[in-house]
């Protein structure tokens, strides 16, 4: 494989990424409001020769290269976050600037700059004849992750598709297009919704004590979520936090994968009430909880965890833990409900899907992540090139439900996500593109063994179809 000629051609395409990336930009994508920036992702595909473009009943723009039966699938998510406060961002976040290095703008580095790469490193591998016998390319733009991580390639898998065995046995491997900060990413913590409802009894705010006021219940319970997530696991505190899983002795069996992905958190994350008036004692209380998980957690470890808080035990029955439930209509009104649940997962570093990202940088770029500017430099240097994601991906479906093999590399900064003033990089785009067009080639399908999973989550036995 000549890789000086797939450098040469992703540097070549580079002004094109750049106009791509930033006509995406100047669309506005939250989630569920993806039509306009779909269509011109679909438009970009159908120029660039694209044997087959199609939007599916949810709304993913998806794109094929190759007529092989086996998948090689490169993902990114379209849909972005909201700008919050305008007044913290130092330019229009949709019209955006470019320098000699960066692009700015919401969505540039999460996610949509991925997007513009992967688009165009499917073009290089055509142009370049880097499509193996038997394969076909599959890049999918996919809606709704912000709001719902997983849960486009939930509907990928189960209806584009004629069933998820289909789906696992067609695709070999997904690249998750997320930011990796120059780095070949393996992994995630898995996350979870979680809702705390405590009831109280209303009476006039003249005599509180006549009612229960549920925000005081809850007041105690808020404490005792934050002691969770800070205290440490020693004898020194009642309730012991969650740090307690990087230690052997709470978590003997993944206690090192969890080392690896980093320790679970939790945060309260909303809060609602309910009240006759300002003048009455609240009759009811709510919190989300965000729940992040490291290897070793499960889904009913997490809620009982919540359950067994002492707050929480001290209000009994006036108390509910739950998980939440995900139905909000797609842009084409679709609506495919799914369970706030997203499993963590891992790779060996030695699984031939990863190996084959490894393999592409050495052979392009070296050992080390690279760089273009100052800015770049400072989040990069020293770290090692495979590492994992702080936040959660597509995979939580893509391998943490479905067991298809994820690994990532991405253009842009995991700092930047969901940050004002967001920014990539345009030699990200450059360096992207052309991994993306020499990874298929280097993927050895013969070194598969069945352990490519170093760790799946256990899964909540509810039927998501």
């Amino acid at each position: 494989m000549d890789f000086e000629a797939i450098k040469r051609s992703a540097a070549a395409y580079g002004a094109d990424m750049t106009r791509f990336l930033r006509d995406m930009i100047a669309i506005p994508s939250e989630s569920c409001q993806e039509e306009g920036v779909a269509r011109r992702i679909q438009a970009e595909m159908e120029k660039l020769g694209f044997d087959r473009v199609e939007l599916d009943g949810l709304g993913n723009v998806i794109g094929w290269m190759g007529e092989g039966d086996r998948i090689i699938a490169i993902d990114s998510h379209i849909d972005t976050v909201g700008v919050g406060n305008a007044d913290n961002w130092d330019a229009d976040p949709y019209q955006g600037y470019e320098t000699e290095t960066q692009i700015y703008g919401r969505g540039s580095s999460d996610q949509e700059g991925g997007l513009a790469a992967a688009v165009y490193g499917a073009k290089i591998m055509k142009d370049l004849g880097l499509i193996p016998d038997g394969f076909t390319i599959m890049v999918v733009g996919s809606v709704q992750e912000e709001d719902c991580d997983g849960m486009c390639w939930q509907y990928i898998v189960n209806k584009d598709f004629s069933s998820p065995a289909e789906a696992q046995k067609r695709i070999e491997f997904v690249i998750s297009t997320e930011p990796t900060d120059g780095g070949v990413y393996r992994g995630q913590r898995g996350r979870m919704e979680i809702r705390v409802d405590v009831k109280g009894v209303s009476c006039h705010g003249s005599a509180p004590e006549r009612g229960d006021n549920a925000i005081y219940k809850m007041a105690d319970i808020l404490q005792d979520v934050r002691a969770l997530n800070e205290n440490p696991a020693d004898e020194s505190v009642e309730i012991k936090g969650l740090v307690k899983m990087l230690d052997p002795r709470y978590n003997p069996v993944y206690y090192e994968d969890a080392r690896f992905l980093g320790r679970g958190t939790c945060t309260t994350s909303e809060i609602f009430f309910t009240s006759p008036s300002r003048c009455a004692v609240a009759d009811s209380c709510s919190i989300s909880i965000d729940r992040r998980m490291t290897a070793g957690e499960t889904y009913q470890s997490c809620i009982k965890e919540i359950e067994d808080l002492p707050a929480v035990k001290k209000y009994g029955d006036d108390v509910k833990v739950s998980m939440y439930w995900y139905d909000r209509p797609s842009w084409t009104g679709e609506v495919y409900k799914t369970e706030s649940f997203f499993p963590t997962w891992i790779n060996r570093e030695t699984a031939p899907h990863v190996q084959a990202l490894v393999d592409a940088h050495h052979a392009l770029f070296g050992d080390t992540r690279i760089w273009s500017d100052d800015r770049a430099r400072a989040t990069r240097e020293g770290r090692p090139l495979t590492d994992k994601w702080t936040f959660s991906t597509n995979g939580v479906a893509i391998q943490g439900r479905y067991g298809i093999p994820c690994v990532g590399f991405g253009p842009g900064a995991e700092s930047q996500a969901h940050a004002p003033n967001e920014i990539t990089w345009k030699q990200d785009l450059v360096t992207c593109a052309a991994l993306y067009a020499a990874v298929p080639m280097l993927y050895k399908p013969e070194n598969k063994d069945g352990s490519a999973t170093l760790f799946r989550q256990e899964l909540t036995g509810n039927d998501i179809r």
